[in-house]
């Protein structure tokens, strides 16, 4: 009796998806219509800051001050520059206190003091031919950011004798937030021509090239309209919107690469247009939500840092991911089914070939499959060679040196910048290099005047000022040796807090801002590390339903991290490459990158991981051969995940074109992240330790099997499972 092979049923998902395509995508694109509305305007919403702890002693400080002593905390600066005169000459000093009487009655500033007014010397050039206008524009960020807008203009620029450039904090948070906003949008228009062309050269068909593009434009306007509904209820940090553009393109054309190249393998058996739906779902389909799930897992472990700066990379990240995978999931199957065949449609490469016959999928498949063979039966030399050249490249990481994030982020043409640098290099101190230590409750001048004596003894103390004092507060200013965020500096901090006083102090400035920033880090990372580490298990158990695989799953992970980390000490902080690149090297690296880096890096390299392993296992249940399971997955999927990686890393290194040298080092540093997981982990070294661990990669005891075959989910249709077991059956006896 013949066997009749009969496709698979369509399922239930595949018939809701698939019933009404027009109306499906009707109703998207109302959606992102929509969206782009309720979006709309969304960057000048979002803050430049974020990077303290809310609840640190610094913050609380910070604040206290800002109320009772607006001048302690001064975030306007002009600095006023007499060229060839002397900051003391009488037509000179008559303009600048001119120009501080006149700001001192602006509406929304307060605290106005300068270098004319008290004789400050810290508010002096060395040179004599610079000075300072000292002043604190109140309210929010955004309050903040508008009242410098509306007063820079009248400033900035010639005053009879003098020539006024506007600085501060206020000024750097409102250029780097312009300066994001112009370099985003550069970016996107290269990356979207060059993604474009990329995914041509992938799939021949501009049809097919299409599709990731539109499932990535409708994950970014979705993503930008639910930042703008949480700018009501959170602050959110302008450079999320620079990874909502990253990972709304690469994720979603990495998705529907996975989906559309699968599509096109099963209508090249012969399958009809719903069945080849059906399987790709079934299979690709199942890959696709288990990598959103992974990524999603990830970034959501950003979620446990009290800085509201990784807490927005969180929100734009999750968002845009369960967005591209729903859009993967809903919008790309119903084009598919309006496209059927036609998706092959309008094949560009033919223009170049000339009559040549082009390399075939199949071809390419054979070459990975060599590539395979050759790792695996040099198994020992792959896995010890790769591991060791990853480390290599992750030890300048050992160096890193932690800081905050200040001018030296904007390019060195930017106003902000140039006058902090003038600051820098031509005086003895400015405001907000020093710390400023809050005394509340009542005190006589004997007692506060012992408590200076006994804080200017302190090492690495060059100078203090005050106490000013205002009903039951006062501040002290103490200025520390050397930079004002350099290891000196944190220790005058600890040193600060223990030092005995007849009243309560809270420490604030540059350098306890970041001592508690890193204090909040230091205690969360742990259980983020622990959050990221058991849910990711947990997922590729589900997947896989081995014990091993999840474990290998997250230490290849995490190794082919380590290049990226060496290579962001070894540019930005030690500052190689620094004229090439364009950037100024603050000497440092901002203290939440790290986090926000590993968070993004790591979900993107288990995206690209959850694609092999899937299709490893695939091949495992049909056959029972675990050798060739590993060949036909890395034949499958080695073409698709270098694809996938080269055109979001080209995404990536147009984020890292940015003027602002965080945005450069996210954008570069995942970029090669990315190239060295998928052209040396996923080449590589995982084929290599599957061959090393062999059939025992599959293991697992008899409870938790029993637990996968309930509640896990695989690529293999339901169909095949007393198959597998006999093909394991057959190859075990083979053996």
């Amino acid at each position: 009796m013949t066997e009749v092979n009969t496709p698979p049923p369509v399922g239930g998902w595949t018939r809701f998806v698939t019933a009404r395509p027009r109306l499906s995508l009707l109703a998207a694109l109302i959606l992102t219509a929509l969206a782009v509305l309720a979006g709309s305007g969304v960057a000048d919403r979002l803050g430049a800051g974020g990077w303290e702890d809310p609840a640190a002693e610094s913050t609380y400080a910070t604040k206290a001050l800002e109320r009772e002593f607006p001048g302690s905390q001064p975030n306007l600066l002009l600095l006023v520059d007499a060229g060839d005169a002397s900051v003391d000459d009488p037509a000179v000093a008559a303009e600048a206190r001119r120009l501080a009487q006149r700001l001192a009655g602006e509406q929304g500033v307060t605290g106005v003091g300068s270098y004319w007014q008290s004789g400050t010397p810290a508010l002096r050039a060395e040179d004599g031919r610079e000075a300072l206008i000292a002043a604190r524009i109140t309210g929010e960020e955004k309050t903040a950011g508008e009242t410098l807008q509306r007063l820079a203009p009248h400033y900035r620029g010639t005053h009879g004798p003098v020539e006024v450039t506007v600085g501060g904090p206020v000024a750097v948070r409102h250029e780097m937030q312009t300066i994001i906003q112009e370099d985003l949008t550069r970016a996107e228009l290269i990356a979207l021509p060059v993604t474009l062309v990329l995914l041509v050269m992938v799939f021949g068909s501009a049809v097919a090239a299409l599709l990731p593009l539109g499932i990535g434009i409708v994950a970014i306007l979705g993503t930008n309209a639910i930042l703008r509904g949480l700018t009501e209820l959170t602050d959110v940090s302008v450079f999320a919107i620079n990874l909502t553009t990253a990972l709304g393109l690469g994720l979603a054309i990495d998705y529907a690469l996975f989906i559309v190249r699968r599509f096109r393998e099963e209508l090249s058996t012969g399958a009809a247009t719903l069945t080849a739906i059906g399987t790709t779902l079934r299979t690709a389909g199942r890959t696709v939500l288990f990598s959103a799930l992974t990524v999603a897992v990830s970034l959501a472990a950003m979620m446990v840092f009290p800085q509201y700066f990784l807490r927005s990379f969180a929100y734009a990240g999750i968002a845009v991911v369960l967005l591209a995978a729903a859009a993967a999931l809903i919008l790309l199957p119903a084009a598919l089914t309006l496209l059927g065949h036609r998706v092959n449609s309008l094949d560009l490469r033919r223009l170049f070939r000339r009559g040549r016959r082009p390399g075939t999928a199949r071809e390419e498949g054979r070459t990975w499959a060599r590539t395979a063979r050759l790792v695996m039966r040099r198994a020992p030399f792959f896995a010890l060679g790769t591991t060791a050249v990853l480390v290599l490249l992750g030890l300048p990481f050992l160096g890193v040196r932690f800081g905050t994030a200040d001018d030296r982020q904007l390019p060195s043409t930017a106003e902000s910048h140039v006058v902090q640098q003038h600051i820098r290099e031509g005086f003895p101190g400015s405001p907000g290099d020093g710390l400023e230590v809050l005394a509340e409750g009542r005190a006589t001048e004997a007692q506060y005047g012992a408590y200076k004596e006994r804080i200017a003894a302190l090492p690495d103390v060059q100078r203090v000022d005050g106490p000013l004092v205002k009903g039951d507060s006062a501040y002290f200013t103490v200025l520390p040796e050397g930079e004002a965020v350099d290891d000196p500096a944190q220790r005058l901090v600890g040193e600060l807090r223990r030092a005995e006083a007849p009243f309560d102090t809270k420490v604030t400035g540059m350098a306890a801002v970041l001592v508690d920033s890193k204090d909040a880090i230091g205690e969360r990372l742990p259980l983020a590390a622990v959050f990221i580490t058991i849910v990711t298990l947990l997922l590729v158990f589900l997947l896989t339903g081995s014990v091993l695989i999840p474990i290998q799953a997250v230490v290849l992970n995490a190794l082919s991290l380590t290049a990226m980390f060496g290579a962001v000490v070894w540019v930005f902080q030690d500052g190689h490459l620094s004229g090439l690149l364009g950037f100024t090297s603050p000497g440092s690296i901002e203290t939440t990158l790290p986090v926000l880096m590993f968070c993004v890096a790591f979900g993107l390299s288990m995206d690209y991981g959850v694609f092999l392993l899937s299709r490893i296992k695939e091949e495992y249940d049909h056959t029972g051969d675990h050798d060739q399971a590993v060949r036909h997955g890395l034949a499958r999927t080695g073409g698709l995940i270098t694809a996938a990686a080269v055109i979001l890393a080209v995404v990536m290194v147009a984020i890292g074109t940015s003027r602002v040298t965080n945005t450069k080092m996210l954008g570069l540093g995942i970029a090669l992240a990315v190239l060295m997981d998928a052209m040396i982990v996923r080449s590589l070294l995982v084929p290599a330790v599957m061959r090393l661990t062999g059939r025992a990669t599959w293991w697992a005891p008899g409870p938790l099997r029993r637990f996968h075959e309930r509640f896990g989910l695989s690529e293999t249709d339901q169909e095949t499972t007393g198959e597998t077991e006999r093909a394991r059956e057959k190859v075990g006896a083979s053996r």
